[in-house]
């Protein structure tokens, strides 16, 4: 599946990160009959949608005629039930989406063949990338797009608020003033918005030089000066008036909070550009890199891998499949279909002179933060925002001491 589009389904997500988990239209096992019976590739994803299916049985298809290799495409209802149903029964499909959350346990029990040093090119994938789908130093899966975090503004309330582009703000004291200014002169309920979850509000936390964990994921950082001086400040901001969470608000996520008028700002990623084309095509806005925080810029990156089944017969075949999958021509052609990044530098630049509007997402790529994806981080996740929903009536010393212990246990089982 591309990058979450919905942060009320970013709960499932894992919280913001288990995507994969999240599926489109589809039935039964999640495999055609006549993939199982041909001897072709089976591969199985986790759909967005519509766009996001085709573009993935046309690309396969134009593979398939290229080499003359059979290959089968079909979406799940539950890309992490069958997967598991898959691996239990002895038959998984040969190529599928993993999410970040996923990997540890995929790889931890034997179910994924750790193929990265067979892909003709690793070197142009971006390397927070590949960092996030390596275990024990093994690249698992090839990163098929990626998504990050940026600040988007309402262009017409912007300037009823009497702003103008030297306004746009680049530090937090800068962001906690245009957001009241906004707040107050704009004509919506809140000058800015997001959900109240780890998979918006981390971004602050890696502004200030924070994380959930360390850069290898070997220990739980959660209860970090860094990460209180993170949640402090976002906790005034909401107790100031500055913001207001998008359930506050009474919307499901900061998208819909954004496209209907009700906040001037929100923090998104890059589905947002679809959403909006889709919902709200009349609203003008704008993207701009989120303000930098004490220790400089900081955002959150979002991202899938393609897997290949341990127990699968067409190991060589599906390697090549994915090197094709990956390419920067292919991936340019996912981003014009369904509007994820590729995750190839090769294709930046011209995926950028195609759609200059999404050029603040892939900048952030060179300084973006892996989401946790050790065994377990999921539900620690899911345990962190229910307390972050009361962040403006709670102290942030004691929210992030409860998620420390939660995660660092899970890095001793």
């Amino acid at each position: 599946m591309s990058p979450i589009r919905r942060p009320a389904l970013a709960a499932a997500l894992a919280g913001g990160l288990a995507l994969a988990a999240l599926a489109g239209c589809g039935g039964g096992s999640g495999f055609d009959s006549t993939a199982s019976s041909s001897g072709a590739i089976k591969v199985l994803i986790g759909s967005s949608g519509d766009a996001e299916t085709a573009a993935v049985k046309k690309a396969v298809a134009a593979w398939s005629k290229q080499t003359g290799k059979k290959a089968s495409v079909s979406v799940a209802n539950d890309l992490a039930q069958q997967l598991s149903q898959g691996f239990a029964s002895g038959k998984p499909p040969d190529l599928f989406y993993v999410s970040t959350d996923q990997l540890a346990g995929y790889a931890g029990n034997g179910s994924l063949y750790a193929y990265g040093d067979k892909l003709s090119d690793t070197g142009d994938f971006y390397p927070n990338l590949v960092q996030a789908f390596t275990v024990d130093k093994k690249l698992y899966c090839a990163p098929k797009d990626f998504s990050t975090l940026q600040l988007v503004i309402n262009t017409e309330m912007w300037q009823k608020a009497g702003l103008t582009d030297a306004d746009v703000p680049t530090t937090w004291d800068q962001l906690d003033a245009v957001a009241k200014k906004l707040a107050a002169s704009s004509g919506a309920k809140a000058g800015l918005t997001f959900s109240p979850e780890y998979a918006r509000i981390g971004s602050f936390m890696a502004q200030a030089g924070g994380g959930m964990t360390n850069a290898d994921q070997t220990e739980a950082t959660v209860d970090s000066s860094a990460n209180v001086t993170a949640l402090d400040y976002v906790k005034k901001l909401l107790t100031d008036g500055a913001a207001a969470y998008s359930s506050t608000l009474g919307a499901g996520w900061g998208g819909e909070a954004f496209g209907k008028g009700l906040a001037a700002m929100t923090i998104e990623g890059n589905w947002l550009i679809g959403a909006m084309a889709s919902d709200y095509p009349d609203v003008k806005y704008r993207v701009v890199a989120l303000p930098a925080g004490p220790k400089g810029p900081g955002t959150l990156a979002f991202t899938n891998c393609w897997g290949i089944a341990a127990k699968s017969g067409h190991k060589s075949d599906t390697v090549k499949l994915v090197d094709y999958l990956t390419t920067a021509q292919q991936q340019i052609r996912f981003a014009d279909e369904f509007g994820v990044i590729p995750s190839v530098k090769s294709a930046a630049e011209q995926w950028q002179q195609q759609q200059p509007g999404y050029a603040p997402f892939i900048a952030g790529a060179d300084y973006a933060q892996n989401t946790p994806s050790t065994q377990g981080s999921a539900d620690v996740v899911s345990d962190f925002n229910s307390q972050l929903e009361t962040l403006a009536k709670s102290d942030p010393k004691t929210i992030l001491a409860s998620v420390q212990k939660s995660l660092a246990a899970t890095m001793t089982q």
